[in-house]
């Protein structure tokens, strides 16, 4: 990210003012991290690097909380998930949680549409 260093955030484009905020986030050194939707706008490429540097994270006994709508990636990418609807649905590791009934309840819609977006098995 050094080659940012001296331009306006106004002057980035989305996906490098993406990888600048997580960048600072990661620059804090915390315990615990909050990340909001970290991989919109970036590229694979930044999505692979930012993920195995979680990873890291988390194997350095970090706790990352991450908000994440693609259905896709939920059990490639986290240990454990929080299914909110309103309420809360459920909370666990992904293969108790990510489970069709749960997931029907928290989306509010058929397991044959979630089938169709590769999220459910």
């Amino acid at each position: 990210m050094e080659e940012y260093a001296h331009r306006q955030i106004g002057e980035l484009s989305g996906g490098e003012q993406q990888r600048v905020f997580v960048a600072r986030a990661l620059a804090q050194k915390a315990d615990c991290y909050f990340l909001d939707e970290p991989f919109i706008g970036i590229d694979a490429t930044s999505e692979n690097i930012i993920i195995n540097i979680l990873r890291e994270l988390r194997n350095e006994g970090k706790t990352i909380f991450v908000v994440h709508h693609d259905l896709t990636k939920v059990e490639g990418l986290f240990d454990d998930i929080i299914l909110i609807n309103k309420e809360l649905i459920g909370c666990g590791p992904v293969n108790q949680i990510f489970v069709p009934k749960l997931v029907e309840e928290a989306y509010d819609t058929s397991l044959s549409v979630l089938k169709s977006l590769g999220g459910v098995s």
